[in-house]
């Protein structure tokens, strides 16, 4: 459970970190970076992470979830 709440935290402060960045490259590289993070360090898929973190870096913006 502790494992749980470290990844959820920095998926939070990745999220938060990513908002300050202009350009949708910008985030896609910080969200690849913080999910291949996270897949490691929950013993997950390292590129499937880093895959959907870019994914949600590249988008956030378009989602109104980074303004």
């Amino acid at each position: 459970m502790g494992t749980l709440k470290f990844a959820l935290a920095l998926v939070v402060v990745g999220a938060l970190s990513a908002c300050n960045m202009s350009r949708d490259s910008e985030r896609a590289l910080a969200g690849a970076v913080g999910g291949a993070v996270v897949a490691d360090v929950l013993d997950g898929n390292v590129a499937a992470g880093a895959a959907v973190g870019a994914a949600a870096g590249a988008l956030c913006d378009d989602a109104g979830v980074c303004n």
